[in-house]
């Protein structure tokens, strides 16, 4: 069998991550493929791996604008993977316009079918962008041959949508890079830290308007008011209004910055040692599919205060400590629990820190290509 994959719409961030980390972990050959070709853009094609099996098909067209990418995936991809024997087409993007059968495609992002998350954007491209978004996934959906999806959630979500019609899908999620894995340390008692040595929290998430990063701000801020020596860091790129509205509540509640602080992103192959830096771990979004960041804490052994939305409870379990994250006054009694329970710290580290290990690469791996075999055009 010869696999193609479709990475026209894989530009930056987790899809490309998803892909490269994929592609690292797989070993196609036990599950039949001799070859796996992918087409894409140049800036994805170069963070990828090389491998012996792998054809990296660098196609002009897609390292530009979007009119482009979509004329080449709906005229152009058909032929290709004809032509080169492909067997079945992966579309880790979501959306797919072309006529390839057998496809398998992949949801990612869980915006478009969030009708309350994606109104938060009010009237504005991105609101316009994700109804765009929900008309093609959905139409990519119900044509494809296989779906897959990252947790129990966004299947049910997704699939309520769509009224259930899906020809066949599994739930597969995504790994963590072992480089974040850290064994939990020691807890210290909150009196051991002090104005000038603080109790470190850590927030690492672009700065959105699903995120709420703002209402983690003035949370803190109602700790620092109780004599509790904390103190909050934001780390990510952000959306122009979102920024905004935290920076109003740092200049409000810690003009001088002294303990609200906001980083901006970190490159991704440095992140983990920002984890390991922290005391604790917050996280505050309304809306995920699989919150890859908050592996990540997890692995990294931190004790966790999250968000009760979307699949963060599937994911985390019994190992947080959980809040409304549009709710301030939830969000800091959540962090007050952590902060002054030296005994909850610890079980939630370590808990959480073995849940992650479920999420590797190599599993993540071997469970697509596994699915992906199931759909030979040839049979």
């Amino acid at each position: 069998m010869r696999l193609g994959i479709d990475a026209s719409n894989i530009r930056s961030g987790g899809g490309v991550t998803h892909l490269d980390e994929l592609l690292r972990a797989a070993e196609p050959q036990e599950f039949g493929f001799d070859q796996v070709i992918v087409w894409g853009c140049k800036s994805t094609l170069h963070v990828i791996e090389d491998r012996p099996w792998l054809c990296k098909a660098h196609e002009p067209l897609l390292d530009r604008a979007l009119p482009a990418r979509l004329y080449w995936q709906r005229f152009i991809l058909d032929r290709l993977a004809h032509s080169a024997g492909c067997t079945v087409l992966f579309v880790p993007g979501g959306s797919y316009g072309g006529a390839f059968k057998p496809f398998v495609t992949m949801s990612q992002n869980m915006l478009p079918f969030e009708s309350c998350e994606a109104g938060r954007f009010g009237f504005s491209w991105p609101r316009l962008r994700y109804h765009l978004l929900r008309l093609l996934q959905s139409s990519t959906f119900l044509r494809a041959q296989g779906v897959i999806f990252l947790s129990d959630y966004a299947r049910k979500v997704v699939k309520g949508a769509l009224n259930g019609e899906v020809a066949r899908d599994v739930v597969i999620p995504h790994g963590v890079d072992t480089r974040f894995l850290c064994q939990p340390r020691k807890q210290k008692d909150i009196s051991d830290y002090s104005p000038q040595n603080p109790f470190r929290i850590l927030y690492v998430s672009i700065v959105n308007l699903y995120k709420h990063q703002w209402n983690v701000a003035e949370a803190v801020s109602r700790l620092r008011r109780t004599d509790l020596p904390v103190e909050v860091d934001f780390v990510g790129p952000s959306s122009p209004r979102a920024l905004r509205r935290l920076k109003a509540v740092m200049t409000n509640a810690d003009s001088p910055g002294e303990y609200i602080h906001y980083t901006g992103a970190v490159p991704f192959d440095q992140l983990h040692s920002t984890y390991h830096q922290a005391d604790a771990f917050v996280f505050a979004s309304s809306c995920e599919n699989l919150p890859n960041i908050l592996l990540e804490a997890m692995a990294a052994g931190l004790p966790i205060a999250c968000s009760n939305q979307g699949p963060m409870p599937e994911i985390l379990g019994d190992a947080g400590v959980y809040f409304n994250p549009e709710q301030p006054d939830e969000i800091a009694q959540a962090l007050y629990s952590l902060v002054n329970d030296t005994s909850l710290r610890e079980r939630c580290a370590w808990s959480a820190h073995e849940k992650a290990q479920q999420y590797s690469w190599s599993r993540c791996a071997n469970e697509t290509f596994d699915f992906l075999a199931q759909f030979d055009r040839r049979k």
